[in-house]
């Protein structure tokens, strides 16, 4: 058998480690430059680490949004301008018109009448030239009588009578209980009407003396007058 030799292997071993050492060294080298090329590339190819980045053009804003123009609402006017009223309701030629019913626009006419008994109608008619209203009743005054006759409150109508150039209101009086439970009986020669105003037993302007039957109208204690009512029929309850 032949012995080994051992002095080549060694020469072969040692021979052998440089050229390893500097292929690691290559590797290495060539992977550091790849490195660099990679972490260092921007849009235009390469840059130098953190220093192109932060020389880097910050992006531009965005352009804002179009505004979409708000509703047109009406602009508020200054303080001490002049503004507008708000129109009011119109006036009719028939309110401007309207008066108070009194002794010097309406004539004024009493009858006594058979039925029903006891009564006396008072008739008023328009005759100036403007709408007149008559307001609430008649107040009756026979002579010196020192007492308002009462009225008759289930004849006050719905709504004040208001008398038209020409038109004619009415009235009716109770002038004695036809049971003769009436007192102080006596005739009346001259009779006085008043009108009332707005409110009740408020003066409407001038009263009225219509002309009486020459024998005179009787009357006693229960004496009362109706409300001024549109038509003849209602104010005799007939």
């Amino acid at each position: 058998m032949h012995a080994f030799h051992r002095e080549p292997l060694v020469r072969t071993a040692r021979t052998s480690r440089p050229h390893a050492v500097r292929r690691l060294a290559g590797a290495a080298a060539a992977a550091l430059v790849v490195l660099s090329l990679t972490g260092c590339q921007d849009d235009t190819g390469f840059k130098d680490g953190g220093e192109a980045a932060a020389s880097s053009p910050a992006p531009e804003a965005a352009p804002p949004a179009a505004s979409t123009p708000a509703a047109s609402t009406p602009a508020a006017a200054p303080k001490g301008s002049p503004t507008a009223a708000a129109p009011s309701a119109p006036t009719t030629a028939g309110d401007q018109q309207r008066v108070l019913c009194n002794g010097a626009n309406t004539g004024v006419t009493v009858q006594p009448v058979s039925r029903p008994l006891n009564h006396m109608l008072i008739t008023v008619k328009n005759t100036g030239s403007k709408t007149c209203d008559l307001t609430y009743y008649p107040v009756l005054r026979f002579d010196e009588m020192q007492w308002v006759p009462a009225a008759q409150q289930q004849t006050r109508p719905q709504a004040v009578v208001s008398l038209a150039p020409g038109e004619s209101g009415y009235a009716g009086a109770l002038l004695s209980a036809a049971d003769g439970s009436g007192e102080g009986g006596t005739t009346g020669h001259r009779l006085t009407i008043a009108f009332q105003g707005r409110t009740p037993l408020s003066d409407a302007g001038a009263s009225a003396t219509p002309p009486l039957p020459p024998a005179g109208v009787a009357y006693d204690s229960s004496l009362s007058v109706t409300y001024w009512q549109r038509s003849s029929a209602d104010a005799l309850g007939s």
